[in-house]
């Protein structure tokens, strides 16, 4: 209970709507410009960032990535709809429950909020604007929101119920100190995910260097030789994909059989559970299907340590499973040999999706087929450089994989203690920060 930080002794929560703690100043409170306001039209190659959901996702704060921008002048004709660092922003149609923060130190020194977002000031007097960010992104808040959305066609919000909407707000002390605690845990992450990346990049550079561009060690006494790629490497091989490695695809139990799914236990990957996590290691699906379900479907399982293509429509978003799976029909997975080992094809998948794209058909969405990726032409290195770059490689993906977890588990604390620390069920006053494991 809140006694003693809130004032109050009978342990309810004081809400004060959200309108209220804006600031007191012009446009605190205020949506994106309508309709012909801000069109593709006004987009410009450099001056004020526009913020879009892309901007409000990826499990941080505020994501600094994949602007849009518009000229100086127009972001003056669009002064009601400019945002400043210490903002919250709301997305308010599509993915209802989105927020972000721009930090106060952004690298900008204003935006424009695009027509589906919405922004607040918060009153720096009444509420701390980090507090506000975690409160409005906790999981409970967010359902909240979701009912409180116009469901006819594209689910939305408005200013009025984000105007209206109540929020909890302890002296503000206690809010800076839920907000350092809950901020400590995102730290963690992030430090993390930046140690991850640049894993990644090391990795990706040294596969380029010694399998792309042909730098690999000893490279200067090995002549080139003419192939169907162009110069190649004397004892390289091109090989086409259905001589290198084995493929396989997916399917979907029935969705009516009830006994092809409750209590399912294998793993069955769909496209978004790749396209919504983004990263090299895939733990879990999101759905599972029971061993009936398996055997009346098309989906066959492959061990771990495969590599997983989306082939369909999102072309390109790319994992490895950590445990035996299948998935559905909009895959094609990479099962890597003794010739092809795991990190060398992982990085071949990685490098060639351009390729994949380019080769994909379709009228509705366009996918590649497995009978049109097997025969993608397959540049077969020597053993003993692929030895030596699965030696290279290996450590620093265990280590991309123990940090995923890291964060996993992270996240999980953090969403946990999150809505205690809200409502006043832990007492923060000598609550320990939390540290990486």
């Amino acid at each position: 209970m809140w006694r003693g930080f809130w004032g109050r002794e009978d342990g309810r929560l004081a809400h004060i709507e959200a309108h209220r703690n804006s600031a007191k100043k012009r446009w605190a409170l205020n949506g994106g410009p309508f309709g012909s306001k801000l069109t593709t039209k006004d987009y410009a190659e450099s001056g004020v960032p526009v913020i879009r959901g892309t901007n409000l996702s990826g499990g941080s704060r505020f994501v600094f990535e994949g602007f849009v921008w518009v000229s100086e002048e127009k972001a003056d004709e669009l002064l009601p709809n400019n945002a400043h660092p210490g903002d919250l922003v709301f997305t308010q149609r599509g993915t209802i429950g989105q927020v972000g923060l721009i930090p106060l130190h952004a690298p900008f020194k204003r935006f424009v909020i695009s027509q589906s977002q919405m922004k607040l000031t918060p009153d720096a007097a009444k509420a701390d604007a980090l507090f506000l960010y975690y409160f409005f992104s906790s999981p409970g808040t967010v359902k909240s929101i979701e009912n409180l959305a116009f469901a006819a066609g594209v689910p939305h919000i408005n200013l009025d119920i984000l105007r209206n909407f109540e929020v909890p707000l302890p002296p503000l002390p206690i809010q800076r100190r839920i907000a350092g605690i809950l901020s400590a845990y995102d730290e963690l992450i992030e430090n993390s995910q930046r140690r991850i990346k640049i894993l990644e990049a090391m990795a990706r550079a040294l596969y380029r260097e010694w399998f792309v561009h042909f730098r690999f060690p000893g490279h200067e006494s090995v002549p080139r030789v003419p192939s169907p790629l162009g110069d190649i490497p004397q004892g390289w091989e091109v090989l086409t994909v259905a001589d290198a490695f084995v493929i396989t695809g997916g399917g979907t139990p029935s969705r009516k059989e009830d006994e092809f799914w409750e209590g399912g236990t294998i793993q069955w990957y769909s496209p978004s559970d790749l396209t919504g996590a983004g990263t090299m290691f895939m733990d879990d699906s999101g759905d599972h299907i029971t061993e009936r379900g398996l055997a009346q479907s098309s989906a066959r399982m492959f061990p771990a340590r495969s590599v997983m293509l989306t082939s369909r429509a999102t072309i390109g978003a790319i994992a490895i499973n950590t445990q035996p799976a299948c998935t559905n029909q909009g895959f094609i997975t990479c099962l890597p040999n003794e010739r092809v080992p795991l990190y060398s094809l992982y990085h071949w998948v990685n490098e060639n999706v351009p390729t994949f794209q380019r080769m994909a058909s379709g009228a509705t969405f366009k996918e590649i087929s497995r009978g049109v990726f097997k025969t993608i032409e397959f540049l077969q290195p020597p053993d003993e450089l692929l030895g030596r770059f699965e030696a290279a490689a290996a450590p620093m993906a265990e280590q991309i994989l123990a940090l995923q977890r890291q964060i996993q588990n992270l996240r999980r604390t953090r969403d946990l203690v999150l809505p205690r620390l809200l409502s006043g069920q832990i007492d923060v006053a000598n609550l320990p920060e939390p540290v990486a494991a």
